[in-house]
Order: structure tokens, then sequence, then C-alpha cells
């Protein structure tokens, strides 16, 4: 398995990381003070400056996989891994991309199950950046984790479709700019087939019936621009038309949508765990404490040295599987999904851990980037199904297969 980057792929990134040196870490601060003094769910200033310079750059929609032809930047999901890992170092540098969630798993689902009219309408300036979307499915009713359990009413009632539901932490709902949610419900409750009771529809931000409640925030962190909100559904109406691929598909559509957002996810998080390592490091070398630098005492370099293994077996693992999703698809990868989906977040939190308590009070304060970034790995690790879930599906999975063959 050759996991070399490709000339292609060796030019991005070095685009991709000196771009991140002009125009990402000198901003940092600039963004969350124009996040704090100005409309907090408005997008700040410097993030649609450096869209722009990223479009003209042509790191632009980079996430897409090749197979979708007209709407891709050309790259596989393994070309696409590393720059997505560069990605992660930075929480919002995504959006400067255009390849921020919930919006590139939206984009997903619109190129692989929207018509024509749908791409229209919200594919084309969603790849265009001119607006952003969210992906309602959790409840907190419910556990959510089994998309079986969702209550979400989606009722036909003559041309249209009638939704009624409660909704909970729906990233990317909060933001002005938020034109359209995917909203998964349940279009036949009474079907024998616990696999085919969801359907997933379209449903515009400024519907009738749609009440953005409150922003919920992850260990404090509001996250805004983009949010995580809480929303309600009250009779809401929409054309029969605004159904993806049809009734009892939204079940088939929610595995195709999750797969290569854990493997973004995972990618990102590395990103993120690699940062914290370097950060580990250069707060070694330069902090003393009892006569010498922390990078004498032995327990430091220890964790300096177990976080950089760590770092590189959950990369392995990603590359690996972003190789067998380009090779044979979701379902052929759908064992290391769930290994990465376990491995890296929790990879991540545990190195982030270790840079928080090598820079001590800093590490968990606002003028590092630490604290923040744990609070992101520790969400991650429920998004897209909870690690209690991954394993329970990989662990029955490979009962079954060893069995088999035994």
């Amino acid at each position: 398995m050759d996991f070399e980057f490709s000339p292609k792929v060796q030019n991005l990134r070095e685009r991709l990381l000196a771009f991140m040196d002009e125009h990402i870490y000198p901003n940092e601060e600039v963004y969350q003070q124009q996040v704090n003094e100005g409309d907090r769910w408005e997008p700040p200033a410097i993030i649609e400056e450096a869209k722009e310079k990223a479009r003209q750059a042509g790191l632009w929609n980079l996430f897409l996989p090749k197979e979708y032809g007209e709407f891709s930047a050309g790259l596989t999901t393994l070309e696409y891994a590393p720059l997505a890992e560069i990605m992660g170092r930075v929480i919002w540098s995504s959006e400067a991309f255009n390849c921020s969630a919930p919006d590139t798993g939206n984009m997903e689902v619109l190129a692989r199950y929207g018509n024509k009219e749908q791409q229209q309408q919200w594919l084309v300036p969603l790849l265009n950046g001119e607006i952003r979307s969210a992906f309602a499915m959790t409840e907190p009713a419910v556990a959510s984790s089994d998309a079986t359990n969702v209550k979400t009413s989606i009722e036909r009632d003559g041309d249209d479709y009638v939704i009624n539901g409660h909704k909970w932490y729906i990233s990317g709902a909060c933001s002005k700019r938020m034109k359209i949610m995917i909203v998964m419900g349940k279009t036949d409750p009474d079907n024998d087939n616990r696999y085919a009771q969801q359907s997933m529809v379209l449903v515009p931000g400024d519907a009738d019936g749609v009440t953005i409640v409150r922003p919920m925030t992850v260990f404090g962190y509001d996250d805004a621009p983009e949010g995580h909100a809480e929303v309600i559904f009250d009779n809401v109406r929409v054309p029969v038309s605004n159904l993806l691929l049809g009734e009892g598909r939204g079940f088939e559509i929610a595995q195709g949508r999750l797969g290569p957002g854990r493997i973004h996810h995972c990618m990102r998080l590395v990103g993120m765990a690699q940062r914290a390592l370097e950060a580990m490091c250069v707060r070694a070398e330069s902090r003393v404490a009892f006569g010498r630098p922390l990078s004498k005492q032995q327990s430091v370099r220890e964790d300096i040295a177990r976080s950089a293994c760590e770092i590189e077996q959950a990369r392995l693992l990603t590359l690996k599987a972003a190789s067998r999703m380009d090779e044979g698809g979701n379902k052929a990868a759908k064992d290391l999904i769930a290994m990465i989906k376990i491995v890296a977040p929790g990879m991540a939190c545990t190195v982030i851990d270790r840079a928080i308590q090598i820079h001590g009070a800093a590490g968990v304060s606002q003028d590092f980037f630490l604290a923040y970034a744990y609070a992101a790995a520790r969400s991650i690790r429920l998004a897209d199904g909870p690690d209690q879930v991954h394993m329970m599906q990989l662990g029955r999975n490979l009962a079954a297969a060893t069995a088999k063959l035994a």
C-alpha cells in the first residue's frame, strides 16, 4: 500500500501549507476578535477575505471525490486526506477552502442523491460558498446514535410534506447564512423494516414553522458563527419535490453521507493533534522547571514519544480507510471507518490533554488553542456516532466474519 504523495498532492500540500502560513495562522486572534465584537452569527470579515483568496489560489472544494465529475476538484479520498489534516490544525480554517462540515457532507448528499433541480437550487450556491447549510438528525428525546429512534414526523399532505419535530446540536443552523437544512424524519413509522421508516427532506432555513431555539454549547463554547442549534419544526410545509431520493431512503442516505465525513473528521483530528504535539515540544524545550527544561524530564519525554507514535498510527489507519473507500466504497471500508472513528478522536483527546498538562495553567487558558481544540476533539467522540456504537458494530462484524472463516 503506497501512501507516498503524488506530484499533484504534493503540489497542493505545499500551496495549502503556504496559504496557512500567510493567511490563517497570523489571523487566528483576528478571527476570534471579529467574532466576539461583531454579530456572532455572521461570518467575520477575515474568513470572507480568506475564502476569496483560497478560491483565487485554486484551493477550493477539494473534498468532493472525483467520481462526482463536474462538481469535483478531481481528488480521491486518499489524496484529500493529507489536505484535510493540514486544515484541521486550525478549527475554523476548513471554511476558508469551502471544505467545512456540515456543508461538505450536505454537498456530497446533494451531488450523490439530489436531482438536477435540487442541485441547481442548493448544491451550486453551496459549492460557490454563497450559503451555508445544516444537517438535522439528532434529537434530545431519543438516543439518536440509533437513527431508527428518530421521532420527527414527515407526513404527506397533498403536494406537500408536513414536518413536526424537535432537533438539537444541529451544526451550522445558527449561522445567518444557513439557507437549507437536510432533515431526517419518519415518513412510514409503522413499517416492519425499521430501516425503511426514515426519509430525508430539504427544508429552507427560513421556512414557516422553523424556530432556532438557542445555540447549544460544547464545554461552554458556542462555536459561533455557525453554532450547534436546538431547532423546532412546527407544521413546516415543503413541496413533495423537496424529498431526497425517495420515501424510506433516509437511512441509506445517512450511511452514504457519514462514511466520507468520518474520514474528514479523523484527518482533521490528526492535524489538530499534530499541532498540539508541536506546541508540546516547543513548550518542553523553552520552559524551565527545577533548574532544567521540561524536555529533560523523563515523563515529559515519554509523553512526547507516545504522542508521536499514536498520531502516526491514527494517520496511517485513516489513510488505509481512505484508500479502501476509494477502491470499494463505503461498504468495503466500513470496518476500517469504524476503527478510525474509535481511534482518532480518542487519540486527539489524549495528545491534546498531554499538551495542556505540559503548558500548565496556560494550557486551559484563551492564550493557546489547546482548550478549544480539546473541546472540539471530545465532541467528535459523539458526533457521527459515539465510540460505543462503532465498537459494538465493529465487534459484531469481526466476530461474525471470523467465526464464519473458522
